[in-house]
């Protein structure tokens, strides 16, 4: 006789309130062969709470390469499995999403189970148009890969949904306050959890509260549409006072060559690369007594 292959279950959990589960998820979780868990400690809380024994599992970032082999393997061999993250949805910002891509490729059936989503949850709490958004993961951690981001998302014109850690949250706002400071953003903090907040303001006044209320918990950040071309207009203008090697020596200092300073700078006052290098030429590749 032929096996009948296994099913990989996409299982959403909850990002907090254990209550947003859903029923269909507690029965796919019950009657799975294996639970494979971004987090398989906190994982079993989950089940423990529920009274559920099924078998766990670990897969994540640090074992998804010698992981994933295996558990298709289990998928071939008739297995139902499901994969959970540490909240959420897989899938979404974490290492469910190879697994998935893993078993489309063999032709195994991959089914969703629908539930709690940080990025939903987040966006209709911040009360911005959600028509059309634009979900940008985690910001990166620092340096010019994070100020080159941040300057996609000013230039962004749809909603925008961003992952933030809580150590890295008043850098990230001091850069929103540089480089987009009238862009209204709305901070959520701690979702479904005792102690949610949303914060809504610009970048300044969050930056304000934050450093006044030390940022704890797991954060998203939700910033505003714009209408069409305000964004740069707001940091053209803001650069216009400010002499062209001035604007140029902020942006090396901030990590970024002297030939992405120029072509920037030019980029924002609608000007020749050359009228900026000519203004430049003769400056260093950073301030003077900065390395």
């Amino acid at each position: 006789m032929t096996q009948e292959i296994g099913k990989l279950f996409i299982c959403a959990t909850p990002i907090g309130n254990l209550e947003d589960i859903t029923l269909r998820a507690l029965r796919v979780l019950r009657e799975v062969d294996l639970i494979a868990a971004e987090d398989t400690r906190r994982t079993r809380q989950l089940l423990t709470h529920f009274d559920i024994h099924t078998a766990l599992i670990s897969y994540h970032q640090h074992n998804e390469l010698s992981r994933i082999p295996e558990l298709i393997q289990r998928l071939k061999a008739g297995h139902d499995i499901a994969v959970v993250s540490d909240a959420g949805t897989p899938g979404i910002s974490d290492p469910g999403q190879k697994l998935i891509q893993a078993a489309i490729e063999e032709n195994l059936p991959v089914v969703p189970i629908p539930g709690p989503s940080a990025v939903v949850t987040a966006l209709v709490a911040a009360g911005f148009d959600t028509d059309v958004f634009v979900f940008g993961g985690f910001i990166p951690r620092s340096g010019r890969r994070k100020r080159e981001f941040m300057d996609k998302v000013r230039r962004e014109h749809r909603t925008t949904v961003l992952y933030e850690s809580p150590h890295r949250l008043l850098n990230s706002l001091k850069l929103c306050t540089d480089i987009m400071p009238e862009r209204p953003m709305a901070i959520c903090r701690e979702l479904t959890k005792v102690h949610e907040e949303v914060v809504r303001g610009y970048p300044k006044a969050l930056l304000d509260h934050f450093q006044a209320t030390s940022p704890r918990g797991e954060f998203v950040l939700v910033l505003s549409a714009v209408e069409e071309g305000q964004g740069e207009m707001d940091v053209v203008n803001e650069c216009d006072d400010r002499p062209i090697d001035e604007a140029v020596l902020d942006l090396l200092a901030q990590g970024y060559n002297k030939k992405t300073a120029i072509k920037m700078v030019a980029e924002e006052r609608g000007i020749p690369k050359r009228e900026v290098y000519a203004a430049v030429i003769n400056i260093p590749a950073v301030r003077p007594g900065e390395s």
